[in-house]
């Protein structure tokens, strides 16, 4: 489909312009602009998961109060304990022991998502540019504090990411200033949606709700008279619980906040009188209905993927000429870029838009990438990265307050506490970060659909995202130009016969 100008002029197929492209992509994100205006009526996608989701809640609440009400102001208040095989009678925790360590975690963290929301537009870029510069500095310390009070495999586990928070830096470090160029027009984005602001608040509250009810069945689980490792598997099984629960909230969230950002570059702007009324809650609407089991079936992997793609990138960049392990780690690389056609966050906004499955919406977008060329300016930014850092740093935080009280008071219940804290601080840090990453997500698919959109939002961003993809598009045609005439090299040498 050709704009009917544009049929005037012959044009060689190898010189097609940009422009016509263009016009082509504007088309067909103007479609997608109308199906999002319109509120057409959607069907309910990916029904299993949600049902499998709403067990899960259904079951893990109800295992949650009881495990916290068996040790609540006394020891097998339920009588369960014989079910337990205790083998630890001579500890008699209660749950009220723990509950106050837990509360400052989800106090904490609540005050740390809800400062980076409040600051989201004045010192956001900087705030970011510390956690990325921060987080190895405070990883270290806190190992050096864990082999200081003789925690040796926590203090291994923190020197290694230490370690590999060091090295993947360093890795991406020239990429940073083109990353932080797309967060702050990311924020610049939503700090102009206020709605959006408060809805965030809204969702940060619901999720503290919860993980106070969560906090209160693993203090239950501390306190209980299990021996360590039945006590470590049981807070694993809550901890993924949480996990999936907190990325479903987030990638809720993230579904109002795309739908929303798409929305407003699709009508020229924030101002602009052509967006339909109540958009937000329509957004909102679809996120909790329809699309909601879509949302649940892709929090299970998306997140796990992408930090194996991260790792995976930083590490087959800096290999050098070592060929075993670079065949291992490209084998690796293919199959984990495999998953991400099936398993990105950029389907949110597809799911936003069309309402289409999980599956579907994260091939689309992939495929989209890869037909306009936008994949390899995807693939250089790690906004992702960055904001994942923060999340880490806030969690870290969270877990280090919790853990020195608990360090305090109960030195052999340190590692249990401080590092479930920790997880219910990411969570809620979380949260407020999505908020970006949204925004982020939608500006790569608007470009992907029409530069023109972001070049009407902001033209001097849009040259800047321009020039960039150009140059990156140049340093992948002559990276596969040089593999290719090595193996021409390397197939002639082994032609010629020994002398």
């Amino acid at each position: 489909m050709i704009d009917s100008q544009s049929s005037n002029y012959s044009f060689d197929s190898a010189s097609i312009s940009a422009t016509d492209q263009n016009v082509v992509r504007s088309r067909r994100s103007c479609d997608g602009g109308q199906m999002l205006a319109s509120a057409p009526s959607r069907r309910w996608r990916d029904i299993f998961w949600l049902a499998v989701f709403m067990i899960h809640l259904v079951v893990m609440g109800f295992s949650l109060v009881v495990l916290g009400l068996n040790r609540f102001e006394k020891t097998d208040r339920l009588n369960i304990d014989k079910y337990t095989n205790g083998s630890m009678e001579q500890h008699k925790g209660l749950t009220e022991n723990y509950w106050p360590m837990y509360a400052v975690a989800g106090g904490v963290g609540t005050a740390l998502g809800c400062t980076w929301l409040f600051l989201l537009g004045s010192h956001a870029n900087v705030m970011m540019k510390v956690s990325v510069h921060i987080l190895t500095t405070y990883l270290a310390v806190i190992s050096v504090l864990c082999f200081w009070g003789e925690l040796f495999l926590w203090g291994v586990v923190f020197a290694t990411g230490a370690a590999l928070q060091f090295l993947y830096v360093i890795s991406v470090i020239d990429r940073l200033p083109f990353t932080m160029l797309v967060l702050q027009k990311a924020v610049k984005m939503v700090w102009s949606l206020p709605e959006v602001m408060r809805v965030a608040y809204v969702f940060m509250f619901v999720m503290l709700l919860w993980v106070e009810l969560w906090s209160f069945g693993a203090a239950g689980v501390v306190a209980s008279s299990m021996d360590v490792g039945r006590c470590w598997w049981l807070l694993l099984v809550l901890s993924v619980s949480l996990f999936w629960t907190g990325a479903v909230l987030c990638n809720a969230l993230h579904v109002i906040v795309s739908g929303m950002v798409f929305l407003v570059l699709i009508h020229g702007g924030r101002e602009s009188s052509s967006i339909p009324p109540s958009s937000l809650m329509k957004s909102l609407r679809y996120a909790v209905t329809t699309s909601f089991g879509s949302i649940c079936y892709g929090s299970l992997f998306t997140a796990a993927i992408r930090m194996l793609r991260w790792e995976i990138r930083g590490v087959r960049s800096k290999i050098g000429n070592n060929e075993c392990l670079l065949c291992c780690v490209d084998f690796l690389f293919h199959l984990v870029e495999t998953l991400v056609r099936f398993f990105n966050k950029y389907a949110y906004v597809q799911i936003a838009v069309t309402g289409k499955s999980f599956n579907r919406s994260a091939r689309d977008a992939w495929e989209l990438f890869q037909s306009t060329g936008v994949e390899a300016l995807v693939a250089y930014d790690c906004s992702g990265a960055v904001l994942l850092m923060g999340i880490l740093l806030g969690g870290l935080v969270t877990g280090t307050c919790s853990g020195v009280w608990t360090w305090i008071k109960w030195t052999d219940r340190v590692s249990m506490v401080g590092s479930t804290a920790m997880l219910m601080g990411m969570v809620l840090v979380g949260l407020a970060m999505v908020v970006v990453e949204s925004a982020v997500t939608s500006i790569y698919i608007c470009y992907a659909e029409d530069p023109l959109l972001i070049q009407r939002w902001d033209s001097e961003f849009f040259d800047q995202m321009s020039e960039m993809l150009h140059q990156r598009l140049q340093y992948r045609s002559a990276r596969a130009r040089k593999v290719l005439t090595q193996n021409r090299l390397d197939g002639h040498i082994q032609e010629i016969p020994p002398a």
